[in-house]
């Protein structure tokens, strides 16, 4: 596929070194330089996982007993691929190898295809894998250019789930030198039960931000939001890993020193084997495990199921993601988000709240029914009548994947074509009501009002009233989204601590530029951002210690955290600052007087 290969010395007939060498690629900022940090803030965890099935593919033997394959991992957003050194190091040991980009988003296949460039002229064979081609292949009638022109170059492709012994056949057709332009499981989701744990080298984790590490105990999600890939590529039939599994995972890890972990299952409420998942936690923080801690991701209904929230705070849930997307339930339900009810809102945040949990939503910014007044309308709503400690905004995007990409695409209407954009980071599409500049304004303006320092002291009293909350690790949360969003171009997830910056990795025609204007500008940049960081920590440090040395610290209350009463459906703006929210009251209204008629008539 690639051409032939040079072998060197180190590679005989006897006992042959193959080289599989896996990248997490990040994406380019807005000059064109790759987004990487000297300390990252979560690991992939998708390179964890393939990494876990090549350590089982070489303890079995899958290239055969005479060739010893050798992994490389790299995840880019806190290391340097050099493409030059991989090349000479592969050459070195005889030739024989595969370059695998993993996990490659959207937003990242510009540059996957950049790092493919070299390997690709070096005759070593590359696959590219993720949700790019796996949400295109699965929505689209036909390959978008962009894949089809890396086709062309000679990358070959690999969409849908890697376990169950698919990955081991991409590496036997690589050491053939046979490897297929696609490898398609899409039709084909494999069963979790069993297969190898995810898990990185200890020299991985040391680039992040802590002893952290993230795994998935399920796959795919019931629901069927118009703006998600999830349910199109991990499908709507979900699948999951056992107690077991999760234990072998975490004691793997834990002798890694690893005590922190994210599970990046899509909504871990709909895991129908929580609770066990949940009790085996429970049983590792009670035994030799003590000190474990989790981040979860769940839906807004997650407090109705019995017992779900205390289990989650007995195994160690700390902080929640929670997709909370708007409070306006027009924009819920034209996005097909039927299971959101803002009724339930309160309810679910002071549950979290209750049990010490660091609240998290994602909030999504460019639904038909918005315009740059009602976003900032909702955004104070929020602050003032929701318990949230942390408001993640995102741009509504079309991602490839999406039933909402394949509309648009179907319908003709324009989408930026430059995928590197497409990180819910960047307006990729126009809005029917607002302007280009009027969006970017509202969007800029959300992150504002949200992480006031003002709106800080308020976040910071709710949390120091409260004697299970942690009122230094959100502030350090909240620090965190304030100052990325800010002041790095980039969204506070894909944030990390001092920008690297390396002149001569700038993305693919663009030119390169002059040291004389490169570095002084990288240096000037890092030590004006070190000063705006250093300012504003220690004005919101000041605030902390003025909450916490607060003689009615344990007294304070407001609209957000008081306990939910009967006449607030009449009181809150939430409920009345659109006619989706009144329709919303009016329905809970309906639903709960129907319950109480079938409660009365079964007494």
């Amino acid at each position: 596929m690639t051409g032939s290969r040079e072998v060197g010395p180190a590679a005989t007939a006897q006992n042959q070194i193959f080289d599989l060498v896996m990248i997490k690629p990040t994406h380019y900022d807005r000059d064109g330089y790759p987004i990487q940090w000297l300390r990252s803030a979560i690991p992939s965890n998708t390179l964890a996982s393939l990494n876990g099935l090549a350590e089982d593919a070489r303890a079995r033997n899958v290239l055969g007993p005479q060739t010893e394959l050798r992994l490389h991992t790299y995840d880019e957003t806190n290391r340097r691929v050099d493409t030059r050194r991989i090349i000479r190091m592969i050459r070195k040991s005889g030739g024989q190898c595969l370059i695998a980009l993993v996990g490659v988003q959207s937003n990242q296949f510009p540059r996957a295809v950049d790092l493919a460039r070299p390997f690709v002229a070096a005759g070593l064979p590359v696959c590219i894998g993720g949700f790019h081609i796996s949400g295109c292949i699965a929505m689209l009638p036909e390959l978008p250019a962009d894949i089809r022109q890396a086709q062309e170059m000679g990358i070959s492709f690999f969409a849908g789930e890697a376990e169950e012994g698919r990955f081991d056949a991409v590496l036997r057709d690589a050491m053939a030198g046979q490897l297929a332009p696609l490898y398609n499981h899409m039709n084909d989701l494999p069963n979790l039960q069993g297969e190898p744990a995810p898990i990185l080298p200890q020299k991985h984790l040391s680039r992040t931000a802590g002893s952290l590490s993230s795994f998935d105990l399920g796959r795919g999600c019931p629901y069927q939001c118009s703006f998600c890939t999830i349910i199109n590529v991990q499908g709507r039939k979900s699948r999951f890993r056992s107690p077991d599994d999760l234990e072998r995972i975490i004691r793997e890890n834990y002798a890694q020193d690893i005590r922190r972990f994210f599970i990046t299952d899509d909504n871990f409420a709909r895991n129908r084997d929580w609770e066990a998942l949940f009790d085996r936690l429970i049983a590792l923080r009670e035994g030799d495990c003590p000190n474990i801690g989790f981040t979860i991701q769940v839906d807004t209904l997650c407090h109705k199921i019995p017992n779900f929230i205390e289990k989650a705070s007995q195994a160690g849930v700390r902080r929640v993601f929670i997709g909370l997307e708007n409070i306006n339930p027009t924009n819920l339900i034209a996005a097909k988000k039927m299971q959101n009810k803002i009724t339930d809102y309160r309810e679910m945040l002071q549950k979290w709240r209750d049990h010490g949990a660091i609240t998290a939503a994602g909030y999504i910014l460019g639904f038909d029914g918005d315009t740059k007044e009602t976003i900032l309308r909702d955004v104070e709503i929020i602050k003032r009548e929701l318990p949230l400690d942390i408001l993640e905004f995102f741009y509504l995007t079309p991602l490839p994947g999406s039933e909402d990409h394949k509309n648009l695409l179907l319908d003709g209407v324009w989408m930026d074509p430059d995928m590197n954009k497409y990180d819910l980071f960047n307006r990729v599409t126009h809005h029917p009501h607002m302007s280009d500049a009027e969006w970017e304004e509202a969007y800029q303006a959300a992150w504002e009002a949200f992480y006031s320092r003002e709106h800080i002291r308020t976040v910071l009293q709710r949390v120091a009233a409260n004697p299970v909350g942690r009122p230094s690790t959100t502030l350090t949360t909240l620090l965190w989204f304030k100052l990325v969003s800010a002041h790095e171009g980039v969204h506070p997830l894909e944030g990390g601590a001092l920008r690297i910056k390396h002149r001569r990795d700038r993305r693919h025609g663009l030119p390169r530029e002059n040291p004389l204007v490169f570095y002084p500008k990288y240096w000037v940049g890092s030590v004006v951002k070190g000063w705006r960081y250093l300012t504003e920590y220690r004005a919101c440090k000041a605030i902390l210690d003025e909450v916490l040395k607060s003689p009615d610290r344990y007294a304070y209350t407001d609209l957000a955290i008081e306990p939910p009463e009967a006449d607030e459906f009449d009181a809150l703006d939430l409920y009345h600052a659109t006619a989706g929210g009144e329709d919303a009251v009016a329905r809970k209204r309906r639903n709960d007087a129907i319950r109480e008629e079938v409660k009365l008539a079964d007494a």
